[in-house]
């Protein structure tokens, strides 16, 4: 493919429409609401978001994670905290989330603050992951370089039989964060390019602004 066509292919967006009436008050009812069309279009892996960090002098880097929970208080996900992102995030604790439900027509930004869950919250979730998944997370020593693939194959074998008959321990190295939003976008594709754009700005601990954008 060369760069005309990459530049014609395009798409006029009208499957729906977003106004400042419909919304609710809360963005966490809101992302609950298109959460649940998005669950209920059969969206493939719905809850996949990607998300972004930054050094602290401003370096991002960006991947696909998965939501594992949200509640009132932010979106929680699960990962290596000696990755890179795990990293990133402890000497700079900001992070941006994106979800793109491309057959809705829909993208939800989220940016916040954000902490680790305690232990026991880790280890609850830890242990109803399937067990070769928690074998993964023991055997990877994520971000790091590695010589090839065979090392890591032969580690995971060794674990499936050390831990055939009994549970996999959570490594400490691996947790859970919540990330406590203080804006959230929620994006409606429309004709023209002319998007609805609603945006939610945390003005204190209880209030949030709500607001229209120019797409």
């Amino acid at each position: 493919m060369d760069n005309q066509e990459l530049q014609n292919l395009r798409q006029d967006y009208s499957a729906a429409t977003l106004t400042e009436k419909e919304v609710k008050q809360d963005p966490i009812r809101q992302f609950e609401k298109w959460f649940e069309d998005a669950v209920a279009a059969e969206i493939h892996e719905p809850n996949a978001m990607t998300l972004a960090t930054a050094t602290p002098n401003g370096h991002p880097s960006a991947r696909i994670v998965l939501l594992k929970g949200f509640n009132k208080d932010g979106f929680m996900f699960y990962t290596n905290y000696l990755s890179r992102k795990g990293k990133e995030l402890a000497k700079n604790p900001l992070a941006s989330v994106v979800f793109f439900w491309g057959e809705l027509e829909r993208q939800v930004r989220i940016e916040g603050t954000i902490e680790k869950l305690s232990r026991e919250q880790s280890e609850e979730y830890f242990h109803t992951r399937p067990k070769l998944s928690q074998l993964g997370a023991l055997a990877s020593a994520q971000s790091q370089e590695i010589e090839g693939r065979k090392g890591l194959e032969q580690k995971m074998a060794e674990l499936e039989t050390e831990y055939a008959e009994k549970d996999v321990p959570k490594p400490s190295y691996w947790g859970g964060y919540i990330i406590k939003p203080r804006l959230v976008e929620f994006w409606q594709g429309r004709r023209s390019r002319l998007h609805d754009r609603i945006i939610y700005k945390k003005i204190d601990n209880k209030t949030w602004k709500i607001a229209r954008l120019a797409p």
